[in-house]
């Protein structure tokens, strides 16, 4: 148990900053309509966080933009650039053999976190770099993640999510909606990502297929499948390119397993790079 309340006004300033940063550049209504906070609290937020250096405002726009220091609040956290260089020549050799990108997440918290992709620079529609961070109950990862989860796990997980306001954890306050959709995921060896996100996200324009990394009932990772709606349907998708999918991400489960294992076996503890 904690010792003390949590800080209100820290959580507060928190999820601020994690917006702006999801949002890249923010207004105070758009912060407001993303945290519900009222824009007076807003304000104060954001006058800190540019007090501090993490923010700077843009007063021809009228808008608020991370800073450059918001990268030393990362520098302790290595897991997804570890995991993604394991992964990274699996990935470009699947990608060669399939022709589609891909990417690699894991999970945490209540989200996912991109660990490393194959998608090509510079693409408007598929565009996501290590380190950012995308909905667990809307996306292929985070539901090919979550349904292979221990039930312990699972449970852990969505009574997190459902106690996060918003529509992207909607699904976690509808218990026998999502007992299904998992158990369909399970069923059919896979997870599609959910329309309303990629209408929100890709104007339509785009879909996805997930399978969870795992070895047991150890699941390191979720790997996906990019494509665009209209030239590819999920009939022909499954037929094609399921199996090599499974198999690439049972080639990075071992390949994280020897990794895993060879970490413990290192002298005084040491990763054995």
């Amino acid at each position: 148990m904690p010792s003390f309340e949590p800080v209100i006004a820290l959580s507060r300033g928190l999820e601020v900053l994690r917006v702006l940063n999801a949002e890249r550049q923010s207004t105070v209504g758009s912060l407001h309509k993303a945290t519900g906070l009222n824009k007076a609290t807003i304000v104060r937020m954001l006058e800190t966080l540019e007090h501090e250096g993490y923010v700077m405002r843009d007063a021809d726009r009228a808008v608020y933009l991370p800073t450059g220091r918001c990268l030393l609040l990362s520098h302790g956290y290595d897991q997804h650039l570890w995991i993604g260089g394991v992964a990274e020549p699996i990935m470009h050799e699947f990608r060669k053999q399939i022709g589609w990108p891909s990417d690699i997440a894991i999970f945490d918290r209540d989200a996912m976190i991109v660990a490393q992709t194959t998608r090509e620079p510079g693409s408007m529609l598929f565009s996501r770099r290590p380190g950012f961070r995308f909905p667990l109950l809307s996306t292929s990862m985070g539901r090919a993640y979550l349904a292979y989860c221990t039930p312990e796990q699972q449970e852990r997980i969505i009574a997190s999510l459902a106690a996060i306001p918003g529509k992207s954890t909607e699904l976690a306050r509808q218990p026998k909606k999502l007992a299904q959709l998992l158990a369909e995921v399970r069923e059919n060896g896979y997870a599609v990502m959910d329309e309303a996100y990629s209408q929100h996200v890709f104007d339509g324009r785009v879909w996805a297929m997930g399978v969870p990394v795992r070895e047991g009932d150890e699941v390191y990772a979720s790997i996906n499948i990019m494509m665009l709606h209209g030239v590819i349907s999920l009939r022909e998708a499954e037929k094609t390119f399921l199996k090599p999918l499974q198999a690439t991400a049972r080639r990075i489960a071992e390949a994280l397993s020897d990794k895993f294992r060879a970490t413990l076996w290192a002298p005084g503890g040491a990763r054995a790079d």
